[in-house]
């Protein structure tokens, strides 16, 4: 009776309104009873009201092929039951990631290449978006330098990078051990480290030495939150000190010269900063006549080339003596760049001698900050924040480099 009911209705039915009707009854909404004395159109009997049976309940969810014998071919949408399916296909495929057009072994080989070739060189090669390389890349990142190891540090480096207008400064510090980023803080200065003061605290890292250049306020902020480590003064950056202050005599000899001694110290300035070693044996007798006839510059020239020979002392005590004759042979010779210079190395011989324990510079962070560069020009910068920084700790395992 109940297939026969069926085939009634979907034949005898075909009011627009009865058959929303019998939609309703498929769907399970409610059920719906036929309820009279004598048959509609060849319908059997339906019982009268009172009886034990009230009527005949269609189903609330039914398959395809009851769907297609009750004529109700406009419910193509609606849920069905796959109690049949087999267990290995109901959960994510094995083969990709969720909700990713990509699969696993598609994202290692763009994760592999994240170091040697650019965003738009992956997705140039794979055929991918831009924004879905990226995506794959960040990801990378986040797994493998997302939470910097800071427990075995022992050896640090800190400087300051500029990464242009936008982002001004970032105050960088490198593990001189392994070469890898573990910090990237917004600013310069001691404010830039206080959460890194913080985590360091929390990995109980033990630290024995910091190289950082002479800046006062690293220094500060370094000897108040690591008071057990040795603080030493990065050797480039003091030549370099050394530098700028010869530099500065010499443009002030340029200012006061006149006639033929203005002719021979004009135009040396890169033959006076470069060690006398590098510089070209067809050169020297100019640089030579140079210094002949300007005595101050001759005095600040010598001490230039003298504080050099600081790092090569064969002991502590040598290199601690040597120091200190140096600053007062500067301080003698009367050349106010020079005295300033033996004045400020005074105030920092503590964290210059330092060096002759620990042997650590900044050489590794001018390394970096060449690697940073190199990566900007690459992707003509990069707006993402939280990839930047990715980017950044994952820099000592990337090989850069700018073809054309």
């Amino acid at each position: 009776m109940r297939h026969e009911s069926k085939f009634a209705v979907s034949c005898v039915w075909g009011s627009p309104r009865l058959r929303l009707l019998a939609h309703r009854v498929w769907r399970g909404m409610r059920p719906i009873f036929l309820v009279g004395q004598a048959g509609v159109a060849g319908l059997p009997n339906m019982p009268e009201p009172g009886d034990q049976s009230q009527g005949t309940a269609l189903p609330g969810v039914t398959d395809g092929a009851n769907r297609a014998q009750a004529g109700l071919f406009g419910d193509r949408g609606a849920q069905m039951r796959m109690p049949e399916v087999r267990p290995p296909f109901r959960g994510l495929p094995p083969f990709a990631p969720a909700y990713a057009a990509y699969t696993h072994r598609l994202e290692a080989f763009v994760g592999d290449l994240r170091g040697v070739m650019t965003i738009t060189d992956l997705a140039a090669v794979t055929g991918l978006g831009w924004d879905t390389v990226k995506g794959i890349v960040k990801k990378r990142l986040q797994r493998d330098y997302g939470a910097p190891r800071l427990r075995d540090l022992k050896h640090l480096s800190i400087d300051e990078v500029y990464l242009g207008r936008r982002r001004k400064y970032y105050t960088l510090v490198l593990d001189l051990d392994s070469g890898r980023i573990v910090w990237v803080a917004n600013g310069r200065g001691g404010d830039a480290l206080r959460q890194f003061w913080r985590a360091l605290r929390c990995s109980r890292a033990k630290i024995k030495a910091v190289a950082m250049d002479m800046s006062a306020a690293y220094w500060a902020a370094v000897a108040k939150n690591l008071p057990k480590a040795a603080i030493v003064f990065d050797r480039f950056h003091i030549v370099k000190l050394a530098n700028e202050k010869l530099d500065d005599l010499r443009r002030e000899m340029v200012r006061e010269a006149t006639g033929l001694m203005k002719k021979t110290v004009k135009g040396i300035r890169y033959l006076l900063l470069m060690r006398r070693d590098n510089v070209h044996a067809e050169k020297l007798p100019r640089l030579d006549e140079a210094l002949k006839h300007n005595e101050p510059l001759l005095l600040g020239y010598l001490l230039k080339e003298a504080l050099g020979l600081l790092w090569e002392q064969p002991t502590l005590d040598e290199m601690q003596s040597f120091l200190k004759e140096w600053c007062q042979w500067a301080t003698d010779t009367g050349v106010r760049q020079m005295q300033q210079l033996a004045r400020t190395l005074t105030v920092h011989a503590r964290g210059i001698l330092n060096w002759w324990e620990h042997r650590i510079n900044n050489g590794r962070m001018e390394g970096i900050n060449n690697k940073i560069k190199t990566l900007l020009r690459q992707t003509y910068g990069l707006r993402d924040e939280a990839f930047l920084r990715l980017k950044l700790y994952g820099l000592h395992d990337a090989k850069l480099q700018l073809i054309g």
